[in-house]
């Protein structure tokens, strides 16, 4: 049975749990969530949310990208978002390469010759965080009473820290 046949019976029993209550498009806190999309972090259940509470929104890295920025853009102006959480983690995958080594990787693997393009990779986990905070605040299709606040989630125990800008 491949994972995929798995998550169907598994949605089978979900839909049970569901019910039909028809939730409100909008997000309930009007907050949305930059995260990544690593395994380990399950943010709903780190942050209390519950379904229909939050736009949670996930790349590699939980990065500030331009395509994070068009979702953003979308969550505020047609959702009604107000608030950004830029949430990043320890133990993070963009912090095991570099842009060039992760370039030699591909081209060795694939073929494709990906120099020059940005992977986002980061050493320094708060730090990330702060760039992000700094890329949102400098958009222009950020609004600037838009709160945007950050923190690191610790995979190994759970706990958030805030990172101030």
């Amino acid at each position: 049975m491949s994972y995929f046949e798995s998550f169907m019976l598994a949605n089978s029993a979900y839909v049970d749990l569901h019910g039909t209550a028809h939730l409100p498009l909008k997000p309930k806190t009007r907050v949305a969530i930059l995260t990544c999309m690593d395994s380990r972090l399950h943010v709903a259940h780190a942050l209390g949310l519950a379904l229909g509470d939050a736009h949670i929104l996930r790349n590699a890295g939980g990065r500030a990208t331009d395509d994070m920025i068009r979702s953003l853009v979308i969550s505020q102006q047609q959702m009604g978002t107000r608030e950004i959480v830029v949430l990043h983690h320890t133990d993070c995958g963009a912090q095991t390469f570099t842009n060039e080594s992760f370039a030699q990787h591909i081209h060795q693997e694939l073929g494709v010759d990906v120099s020059g393009k940005d992977f986002y990779p980061f050493q320094d986990v708060a730090e990330s965080v702060r760039e992000d905070m700094r890329i949102l605040r400098e958009s222009p299709l950020i609004p600037e009473d838009v709160v945007i606040n950050g923190a690191v989630y610790d995979v190994d125990t759970g706990k958030m820290t805030q990172v101030k800008a």
